[in-house]
């Protein structure tokens, strides 16, 4: 079944783990080819002179070259391959046989992950050839296993491909039987300052800040601002989030994208929806000195190192030697965290009614809602917290 029980999501993984290992090998990766096949080929020279079916060009598109970012994922088979050499292969073994998702990090300045996805997405890199890859470098040692693994990432990508081939109106709320449906705000101030960086919490506009010029971000901080935009602070619908993401993300791939957005948001296949990502505390997990929000949020970078996160708390004196004022050259925050994460935490439960069970229940009266939920340290982070995207 696609949708899994309240606290059935680690023994749904395993079992769709155990189907895939069970239906066996897929067919090998095609051999690459060095050239077109002949029936491929245009032989028409006038058509092969002519401009008319060339790709276009930025200008021709209306891009201004001069205002882009500079592009740190060329497409492209040729540059698939050359990654896929450079990270999956014995050279890279220990890492790759030592990998485990939930262990990289959200706001590291390189990335933590592979950054194949909108290779496997485009098709540059064909997925068998990956999977591939991955048996090879693990047949010469202990290595880590799904779903944490690199191989559990294809398994992800899989797994969200079946329940979107399966589910009609997969991405959408309404219609969508295994999508549970919550009355989200309407709120077209907070859509526009989430999706262009402008929540006034440094972590949250640096992460959205990173995916509109890079076009890529790591799988925990999109939990993180897919979390801030939905049940945890501005209770707004994942549709609109799901649409942002299709806009800006390099390997947005339409199953995988709906289905996280729903994961995210407690409308389906993750449903423990009082277990809120902290926009102070978490980014400080693997990033204390806030480097990361110096880096895309540079009007901040000379506040010290405790207001980083939470610039409004600086004294003015601060603000003004870090060449910052809180509220006239950075916003303050929409919302106070603290407050709106307990009053969504009730408006969920509220749209859960009686369909939450005793456990979850008790659960919810045994964790804590705010800060000290997904921002504390824990000993060992649960595998469904996490992302399922490279």
């Amino acid at each position: 079944a696609v949708v899994s029980t309240q606290s059935g999501h680690y023994g749904r993984d395993q079992k769709f783990c155990s189907l895939v290992d069970a239906i066996g090998k897929p067919p090998s990766a095609l051999p690459k080819i060095s050239q077109l096949p002949s029936e491929c080929q245009i032989k028409d020279q006038k058509l092969l002179q002519s401009v008319e079916y060339n790709v276009p060009t930025l200008r021709e598109l209306g891009v201004n070259e001069s205002e882009i970012s500079p592009c740190l994922f060329p497409g492209g088979e040729t540059e698939g391959l050359s990654r896929l050499e450079s990270l999956i292969s014995e050279k890279n073994g220990k890492w790759v046989r030592n990998f485990e998702k939930p262990k990289t990090s959200p706001n590291s300045l390189q990335p933590s992950t592979t950054v194949l996805s909108p290779y496997l997405k485009f098709g540059c890199v064909s997925v068998r050839t990956m999977l591939e890859r991955l048996r090879s470098v693990y047949a010469n040692g202990p290595h880590s296993k799904p779903p944490v693994s690199l191989l559990g990432q294809l398994y992800w990508r899989e797994f969200f491909y079946t329940c979107g081939y399966n589910t009609p109106n997969f991405d959408q709320m309404k219609d969508n039987k295994i999508c549970k449906q919550i009355d989200w705000d309407t709120n077209p101030e907070y859509l526009a300052a989430w999706k262009e960086g402008r929540t006034g919490y440094p972590f949250i506009d640096a992460i959205m800040t990173q995916l509109k010029t890079e076009g890529w971000i790591h799988h925990l901080a999109r939990h993180s601002v897919a979390c801030f935009l939905t049940r945890g602070d501005l209770y707004l619908s994942w549709e609109e989030g799901m649409k942002v993401f299709e806009e800006y993300l390099l390997d947005a791939d339409w199953s995988l994208n709906a289905g996280n957005w729903m994961w995210l948001s407690a409308s389906a296949f993750f449903h423990q929806y009082f277990r809120v990502y902290s926009p102070v505390a978490f980014g400080k997990k693997t990033d204390k000195n806030g480097e990361y929000i110096r880096r895309y949020l540079p009007v901040l970078r000379k506040f010290p190192v405790q207001y980083i996160y939470e610039p409004w708390t600086a004294p003015l004196s601060v603000q003004r030697a870090a060449g910052c004022v809180i509220g006239v050259d950075y916003p303050k925050p929409i919302v106070d965290h603290g407050v709106i994460s307990k009053i969504n935490i009730g408006r969920m439960k509220k749209a859960y009614g009686s369909n939450s069970s005793p456990k979850i229940e008790h659960q919810q009266k045994r964790k804590a809602t705010s800060d000290k939920d997904l921002g504390r340290k824990t000993k060992k982070p649960k595998i469904t917290d996490f992302a399922k995207k490279m």
